[in-house]
């Protein structure tokens, strides 16, 4: 190779470095991502401050990772690549059986936050634990990783997160732990987890909550008492989001009660509606938010069951296909989301007449969740 021919390699290497550096500098920024459904990087302000602690140059390449151009189509690339070559796995997520993609959650059940959320759950449900007539349960639903072990790449060695549901179990007080692995395993070789997201179906829910009645002393339905409902068949969850490629695409499924229940919906103080399905959403990226058309700090249901009983779901996303379940067995059911809940919660379950409370989380996303702190308050 002559001199000549090196230096245009050079000179090509630098255009290629700053050239896509330049070209995401002069991209207008993108607020989110529709396909990972999350808030995407900003670029970080330059303070005295953020320089001397390292923090702007943190917060700087997370704005190069997230605002990078071309980004999601060089995602897909990498993993197309990694895939090619054998790979049974890619950015904590393994390619398992019957085209499944399933997380890790690599360090969610081993940090500082997840013992810290374990004491502040025990701490909260002690404090309250004779202010609910009928009761307190405590439902932590664990992730597909642990309930489908089997479909996990050979050798496969994740977490394993009973470890973590037997440290809760044993935090809380006695008799409020209610054990969803035991029915979802019982159930594992169906499909009670979706192959592309990382919620579980409206059918793993269902399972669940027809031992969640029967321990409660409600009605417990069966299949036939409602019209099972496909409402899409493309869903393309948030973990293959994540790896950008395409693969087996998920159907939602949706339980319609045939027996008409009337009731209305209120979130965050807006409009009333008459439904907790959102079908404008299956017209957008995000069509788990068919359920409730998505997350928000406070919902309250108002039936007309009129038998005194009103329930508090204190809950992340997993409870959304859960809850309307619920319709007919309580007056009013009132889902707290606490990651976007900023008023006190005790004057909350204070007012609230409450005579249950079910705290319903998946394991990875409980373990996480910093926004646990507010239970103190």
């Amino acid at each position: 190779m002559n001199r000549r021919q090196s230096w245009n390699i050079i000179l090509l290497f630098v255009i290629l470095i700053f050239g896509f550096t330049l070209a995401t500098l002069l991209t207008p920024e993108r607020e989110r991502s529709e396909a990972e459904n999350r808030e995407l990087a900003r670029h970080p302000e330059i303070t005295l401050q953020s320089l001397l602690s390292g923090e702007f140059e943190k917060d700087y390449e997370d704005y190069l990772t997230d605002q990078f151009v071309l980004r999601d189509g060089w995602i897909g690339l990498k993993t197309a690549a990694e895939r090619l070559t054998q790979k049974r796995e890619s950015k904590d997520i393994y390619f398992a059986e019957d085209d499944y993609l399933i997380e890790k959650h690599t360090g969610a059940f081993t940090s500082a936050q997840a013992e810290t959320n374990v004491q502040l759950l025990a701490a909260f449900l002690e404090q309250y634990q004779d202010q609910f007539e009928n009761g307190i349960t405590v439902m932590i639903v664990p992730n597909a990783v642990s309930v489908l072990r089997d479909k996990l790449p050979p050798f496969a060695s994740p977490y394993d997160e009973r470890i973590y549901l037997a440290d809760i179990e044993w935090a809380v007080p006695e008799s409020l732990w209610f054990d969803a692995n035991e029915i979802l395993q019982s159930h594992r070789d169906e499909e009670i987890y979706y192959r592309t997201d990382h919620h579980w179906t409206t059918l793993g829910a269902f399972y669940v909550y027809q031992a969640w009645a029967a321990a409660k002393g409600l009605h417990i339905p069966s299949e036939d008492e409602y019209e099972i409902e496909t409402v899409t068949e493309e869903f393309e969850g948030t973990v293959q989001s994540k790896l950008g490629i395409r693969t087996k695409k998920d159907s939602i499924r949706l339980y319609l009660p045939h027996e008409d229940i009337f009731y209305t919906v209120e979130t965050d103080g807006q409009e009333k509606k008459y439904s907790v399905y959102d079908y404008s959403k299956l017209n957008t990226k995000d069509k788990y938010g068919v359920f409730f058309g998505g997350n928000y700090a406070l919902t309250k249901i108002t039936t007309k069951a009129d038998n005194g009983r009103r329930i508090l779901l204190l809950k992340d996303s997993y409870a959304n296909c859960f809850a309307p379940f619920l319709l007919g067995e309580y007056e009013e059911i009132d889902l707290l989301d606490i990651r976007y809940y900023n008023q006190k919660i005790s004057e909350l379950i204070e007012k609230g007449g409450y005579t249950d409370l079910l705290v319903l989380y998946n394991a990875a996303g409980f373990a996480e969740d910093v926004s646990l702190s507010k239970l103190a308050f």
